[in-house]
């Protein structure tokens, strides 16, 4: 769940981007050395910022979410004194803890240039454009310099690119679907809606039609079908700013079971307040694990109360995904890249974004053999991917392109394999709303296609 808590910027608002928020070719970087004349962020940094290296959260240190606060505040008050040196020091602090993500190299670009550092900021500005990214800020006078020098790769990473096909298309344009899930004994789809606050269900002939409703009428998000134990678990979130739900509600969110045969409410599980749990994975042995996009916090249901597993490493965790031997789990963080996550210990280890590979702004993340298929709307332009893992699973090995800037993408959110398959929500409709939940003035909702791809 993305759209809502997408308003974070990086640097306090410093205008470089959002945190979060055709071709039949396919794209892959696995031979390709992007940058070769680039040195490793790493190897810059590493020694001189060993405090803020991308570790494991410990007792000692302060929380994912209040760093990143006081990183973007003291970028704030550099760039309001406009003093550039201290603001390049704070962005390249900023840099190391996201792990190297592609939009914090841009404010490390912006303090090179506005002291006039002009090949410093050409390193940045290529690594930024070697993960397969554009921006906006690109154009800014600021950036004209470099320009003409990097036009071609920008071009190149805004081509569209796509071998998936559509599935089927939902009858229903004022859905705004959020997540999917199918369960594969009855054959049926099943949707959580923000607007209409509800879950539907789709049978095998498309047949659509309520499956349950929000019991305090907020949107839906969440969804997970335990099909062995003919259970769905599904979340829904009083959203902040919301004019459809009451203030008095606002910033509470609530874990729902329903059977999966009747559609009835069988418990509720409040979530901790001010938190946003809108994504979800099962475990193994069907507890289920949402995570707290907003407050940074994974919770688990054990004993019929939601308990924290994770140790404060999070800014804004997303899906989950979980492979199929139980063993290896990983957390897409908005902000901060993919982790490699110990359910029953809480341990995290970062995945490299090697110069290679932006691993931000993800949304759904699933677990498919020796590869994570990613629905990764925080990026520029948004995508579906797939990362390959090396043998050990500790790292990327390459990337696959599976949708880009096509006319069917807009706001993708989450995914499901059925079989062989993988289907996705393409266009989900956020982009159609404003902060408030309101359809945007000249601004008519599309129903939402639902994408394939096969062979992953």
């Amino acid at each position: 769940m993305t759209r809502y808590k997408a308003a974070r910027e990086i640097g306090a608002g410093s205008g470089v981007s959002r945190v979060f928020g055709v071709s039949r070719s396919v794209n892959t970087r696995e031979t390709r050395d992007p940058a070769p004349s680039i040195p490793s962020i790493y190897g810059i940094l590493g020694a001189v910022l060993l405090a803020w290296a991308p570790l494991g959260h410990t007792a000692d240190r302060a929380p994912a979410v209040e760093t990143f606060q006081k990183l973007r505040e003291a970028l704030a008050s550099d760039k309001k004194r406009a003093a550039w040196d201290a603001f390049l020091v704070d962005a390249r602090r900023l840099q190391v803890f996201l792990n190297g993500s592609p939009t914090s190299g841009l404010e490390v670009a912006r303090a090179q240039l506005q002291l006039g550092h002009r090949e410093e900021a050409l390193v940045e500005v290529r690594r930024f454009l070697a993960m397969g990214q554009t921006n906006s800020i690109l154009d800014a006078p600021l950036f004209l310099p470099l320009k003409e020098t990097v036009a071609p790769q920008l071009a190149s990473n805004q081509s569209g690119i796509s071998v998936a096909k559509p599935a089927f298309e939902l009858s229903d344009p004022g859905l705004l679907p959020e997540d999917i899930d199918y369960d594969p004994t009855a054959k049926r789809f099943y949707l959580t809606s923000v607007l209409k606050h509800t879950i539907v269900v789709l049978d095998a002939t498309g047949q659509q039609r309520v499956f349950a409703e929000s019991p305090d009428r907020w949107p839906m998000f969440a969804i997970k079908v335990d099909s062995k134990r003919r259970l769905l678990w599904a979340t829904e979130v009083a959203l902040d700013g919301f004019t459809a739900i009451p203030s008095a509600d606002w910033g509470r969110s609530v874990l729902l079971q329903f059977d999966l045969d009747r559609g009835t409410l069988l418990s509720r599980h409040e979530g901790p307040a001010q938190s946003n749990l809108g994504d979800m994975v099962l475990a193994g042995n069907g507890d289920p694990i949402v995570s707290d996009g907003m407050g940074g916090g994974i919770y688990r249901l054990r004993a019929k109360q939601l308990v924290r597993i994770d140790h404060g490493d999070f800014i804004s965790p997303q899906t989950i995904a979980i492979c199929k031997d139980g063993r290896h789990a990983f957390v897409p963080d908005y902000v901060r890249g993919i982790a490699a996550f110990d359910i029953e210990t809480g341990a995290v280890r970062w995945l490299s974004m090697q110069d290679r590979f932006a691993l931000n702004g993800i949304d759904g993340l699933y677990c498919r053999g020796d590869s994570l298929i990613a629905v990764q709307n925080g990026a520029s332009p948004e995508r579906v991917i797939s990362f390959r893992l090396d043998s050990s699973r500790s790292s990327i090995a390459a990337e696959t392109v599976i949708e880009r800037s096509t006319h069917t993408l807009g706001d993708p959110t989450h995914g499901v394999f059925v079989d062989a398959a993988f289907l996705y929500i393409a266009n989900s409709g956020w982009n159609g709303i404003d902060e408030h939940g309101v359809t945007r003035p000249s601004t008519q909702l599309s129903p939402a296609i639902i994408m394939r791809v096969d062979g992953l």
